[in-house]
């Protein structure tokens, strides 16, 4: 538990190989930060709103912008993207939601047109165990460091002729090398011992070649962390047979996905990972495992608790340590206690009453 709440108060200064901490954090007016807030689709309005209610209790010192834009089409057709990216751009520091991107047609996914849009490349996901959360395995606690910005996620295809795709998969050193700067001191930041490679270089030589090579090159620079590497599949299978071998994982985009997905199924959900993105300017906090949970939108049936500490993560990235500690604290407590919990862990809560419980553990500790 230590481990994984040091992890969560320094990881949010990985950066500073990259930009120093007045590029990054945004400027204090009257004692409050301004975040930009996009609720997203599916659950996302629910848990933000869950959000919002624990920091009003708290009287943490946030003002939200809030941006409503949503993958699913409206009649206008109009995403909001570009009022969003302004929005960022002014405030430094967003919590969002999930946006929805429909499989087929033409549709470019917006959470990644955001993130190349704001340079946001790396993705952090925190994965372990919650007390009294039960899951077939116990001793899990890995830190999943995602590109954000190419590989199969570069958005580059065609069909070259009817019925013949070609999509690109495009890797440069420039980016497997920052990506892996920002594992290695994440690793070093938090302790942690063992940098692992995620990649498919057995059959993509080349691309996942080079950043096999590129995590390994930096990994010289970085004494008293190992660096190993692993195939994907294997790793996949790795982390459903003993991930408790794992300590910080470095992967490309798409592997990045698959085994976060892994991940919070092994802990018990996506509900209850938490996430960042962060780049040299900008950062934006977010569930872990990005579901949309359209088939739950309305229903007050969402877990919360993967927003909630994401938004703890935040507050710890804008320095408000003692906020962040009380409200994880408190979400754990509840959580632990076992009297209150949403569905999707063994409960009959509502987001609303889960939240509300938040409050009241807050409120009387």
């Amino acid at each position: 538990m230590l481990r994984s709440v040091i992890a969560q108060k320094t990881s949010v200064r990985c950066l500073a190989s990259f930009a120093s901490p007045e590029s990054v954090l945004p400027k204090k007016y009257g004692g409050r930060y301004t975040v930009t807030l996009i609720p997203g689709d599916g659950a996302g309005k629910e848990i933000t709103d869950s959000v919002q209610t624990i920091f009003k209790a708290e009287n943490v010192p946030i003002d939200w912008e809030i941006v409503e834009v949503s993958g699913v089409e409206s009649e206008s057709g109009h995403h909001r993207v570009d009022e969003a990216v302004e929005s960022l751009k002014r405030n430094k520091v967003g919590l969002k939601g999930i946006l929805y991107t429909p499989p087929g047609g033409s549709g470019k996914s917006l959470n990644v047109a955001l993130r190349k849009e704001l340079d946001i490349f790396a993705s952090l996901v925190l994965i372990k165990n919650i007390p009294g959360v039960k899951s077939r395995l116990d001793g899990i606690d890995f830190a999943l460091v995602r590109e954000n910005t190419e590989g199969e996620y570069s958005g580059l295809e065609h069909q070259s002729y009817p019925g013949v795709v070609e999509s690109l998969k495009i890797m440069t050193r420039f980016k497997s090398e920052r990506i892996a700067k920002f594992a290695f001191d994440f690793a070093k930041k938090n302790n942690r011992k063992l940098v692992t490679a995620i990649h498919k270089a057995n059959i993509m030589k080349l691309g996942d070649g080079l950043f096999r090579q590129t995590v390994k090159d930096v990994g010289q620079d970085y004494s008293g962390i190992e660096v190993n590497d692993l195939i994907v599949d294997n790793a996949s299978m790795q982390a459903v047979a003993k991930p408790q071998q794992f300590d910080v994982l470095v992967t490309p985009n798409l592997y990045g996905s698959i085994l976060s997905n892994i991940g919070a199924a092994l802990i018990g959900g996506p509900g209850l990972v938490p996430g960042a993105n962060f780049g040299r300017e900008y950062a934006v906090f977010e569930p872990g495992c990005r579901h949309v949970g359209l088939s739950i939108k309305g229903k007050n049936s969402a877990n919360p608790t993967a927003m909630i500490l994401s938004a703890a993560m935040m507050l710890r990235h804008l320095g408000l340590n003692e906020q962040a500690n009380r409200i994880s604290k408190a979400t754990y407590d509840v959580i632990a206690e076992g009297e209150i919990r949403t569905a999707d862990i063994g409960g009959t809560a509502t987001t609303t009453e889960f939240t509300d419980a938040i409050v009241a553990k807050l409120a009387s500790a």
